[in-house]
């Protein structure tokens, strides 16, 4: 697990469920804040439990790059290499990473068009999903800045992103060159759109 600090009060936690150094209570709260947002407040068909939005992705192993202040968390990000291979969940389904899992037609809720070619696996190119705010610009900036500087620790060369496509104007606004992935594609939770950057 890392820390920093940004400003005089919120904190940027990386980490995953196999620390032992009490990271487990963020990334609570964090599936938590993804329920009141995605489930609650946008009226996506995820599946919830305890409070929680969590699903196949969100492994023991799973990184996470959490915001939070005074005790509470105000963002975050999901970020898995797309390498991963995830255990057998349904019959002899095997999921790997969201956008590679909707463009192979595993995944019902999001079209298939996500992507033009077949995303890549490879150790170097990690995935960013379920990136959510609660307070805009301020805490989105902290946290992409957070997961460049990890990506770039853990070598590697670029990251895809699946989000509406003001993700990837706030993207260009930072400075980053997002490249789309393919075009806007749209089911009844709104419109999406896959992209890359590299790490920079």
């Amino acid at each position: 697990m890392s820390q920093g600090t940004l400003g005089n009060q919120m904190n940027i936690t990386v980490g995953n469920l196999c620390d032992q150094s009490g990271i487990n209570s963020v990334i609570n709260g964090f599936l938590k804040l993804r329920k009141q947002v995605f489930i609650e407040k946008m009226d996506w068909e995820l599946i919830s439990q305890d409070q929680i939005e969590y699903e196949q992705y969100d492994m023991i192993t799973t990184t996470y790059v959490i915001a939070h202040e005074q005790g509470e968390v105000v963002g975050g990000a999901r970020l898995v290499r797309t390498d991963t291979i995830l255990p057998t969940t349904f019959g002899r389904t095997h999921y790997s990473y969201m956008i590679r899992d909707a463009y192979l037609g595993l995944l019902s809720g999001l079209p298939k068009e996500l992507c033009y070619d077949e995303p890549p696996r490879d150790p170097k190119i990690w995935e960013l999903t379920r990136f959510v705010v609660t307070d805009g610009a301020r805490v989105g900036a902290a946290i992409l800045e957070k997961v460049n500087e990890y990506l770039k620790e853990q070598g590697a060369d670029s990251c895809l992103f699946l989000g509406p496509p003001a993700f990837m104007r706030m993207s260009k606004s930072m400075g980053y060159q997002p490249k789309p992935m393919g075009k806007i594609v749209a089911n009844e939770s709104g419109r999406f759109l896959a992209f890359s950057c590299d790490v920079v």
